[in-house]
Formats: C-alpha cells, structure tokens, sequence
C-alpha cells in the first residue's frame, strides 16, 4: 500500500473566481482582491505576527474541484498544457497542470492585510489565480533574495501572454450602467473582470470568431466572444 500524507486545511479562498473557466493560468496576471477565511485554531491574529514585514506570499493549496483526479494506481506521467494548445504532451513534472499525483498548487501573491472581521480572521491579498472555496493549506512569506531567480528560464511559458483589447457592445455598456447604478457592480469588479477577459480564457485550441462564451465572474454572469486581436462583452447580469 503506498503512504499518503494527510495535510490540514488551514482556510478557504474568497475569490471572484466562480468557475475554472476564465481563471487566469498563472498569479499575478490579474490584480484581483481576495482574501482567506482562516479556519479554527489557525484564525489566531499571533500566528500572524510579522507578516506585515513581507510584500508578498506563498500559498499552498489543493485543486478541490478537480473531478479527474488520477489515482495512485493509475499514476498520467504526461499532460497536455493549455499553454501548447492542448495537442502536445508534456511530461507532468514539466508543468503546473492540475492533473498531477499530488493535487497540489503553490502561487506567489501580493500579501495586503491581516484583519479580524467579527470573529474571523482574513488575510487579503493580490494576484490570486485561484478558484472561489479552494482549500489553503499553508502560507509561507516570499523571501526576494532566494525566491527571486533573475536569470531564470521558464521553457516553453518563457514569454508573458499577449493581452488583447477589450470592448463593451453598446447594449453591454447599457447593462453595465445599469448595474452600477443599481449598486449591483462596481467600477473595482469591472476593471478586474476587464483584466481577466484580455487575457482570452478560451483554450488555446478554439478560434470560433461566431462562439460566445460565457463565465461566471465575481456575481457577475458574462457574456463574450473573441474577434481578432479583442475581446467583444456581449452581456452581463447579476447571478
């Protein structure tokens, strides 16, 4: 019988990220606030003490909602990344895919603020590209003089993604007022959900310039296609 390794949850992530689709595929891309609920006994503000010394963290955390996990017996030693399309095969430890033998993920984040909200604790951060409810297993402070690898080389993700241009139609611009007005969307959630879509969160194999698309965003539901070099908002409403 092979070992396995129990970890504690230590908090759970409150993110815009409703859905898989659209988050980015790396932290930092999207400047969006989350923040984690600490869960008992870890919701103890002198567990904290000193963090506010570091810019930044590092977030370990499991892929909860992954529902194609493999199992120790039937161990995928490669993958297809995202990043290459979808139609070449990488082998697993050559990349951040989720479909890994130990569910886990690691992202740096913009460390922002640790409050007590009624009787929780919450950490605030920056940058995170994880999913609402994901699961926190540790945090590390970001140590810029060894976690920092200038001459680095990343491969086949060497270069940053190419941000398109994103546009409302006139009817989405319409809703968006709307909902600003009804005090239903702010303007901080608008230029996130901006952020995330010039991304283009289609897999990289889909060129349909007829497709819609749509994500879940924050409480946002979202409407898009892709045409060229932007991205089209054709809709949003509330959830």
């Amino acid at each position: 019988m092979k070992p396995v390794l129990e970890l504690p949850i230590i908090g759970y992530m409150n993110s815009p990220y409703m859905e898989k689709f659209g988050i980015p595929r790396q932290p930092n891309l999207v400047q969006v606030e989350s923040y984690i609920e600490m869960q008992p006994p870890y919701n103890d503000l002198l567990a904290f003490e000193g963090i506010e010394q570091f810019s930044h963290l590092w977030l370990l955390w499991n892929f909860h909602d992954n529902k194609h996990l493999p199992s120790h017996d039937k161990f995928r030693p490669q993958v297809r990344p995202p990043r290459l399309g979808g139609n070449q095969k990488m082998g697993v430890f050559a990349t951040r895919s989720m479909y890994r033998p130990a569910p886990v993920g690691l992202s740096v984040v913009q460390f922002k603020a640790v409050r007590k909200v009624g009787h929780s604790v919450r950490v605030y951060v920056n940058g995170s590209d994880l999913l609402h409810g994901t699961p926190i297993i540790d945090i590390k402070p970001y140590i810029q003089y060894s976690d920092a690898v200038p001459q680095a080389t990343s491969g086949y993700a060497q270069a940053a993604p190419i941000k398109m241009a994103v546009i409302w139609t006139e009817c989405a611009e319409q809703y968006k007022h709307d909902l600003i007005a009804a005090q239903q969307l702010d303007e901080k959630t608008v230029q996130e959900l901006e952020q995330v879509l010039a991304l283009d969160p289609r897999p990289a194999y889909q060129h349909d310039a007829e497709r819609v698309y749509k994500m879940d965003f924050a409480q946002l539901a979202v409407s898009f296609s892709v045409q060229l070099a932007h991205v089209m908002i054709l809709d949003v409403a509330p959830l």
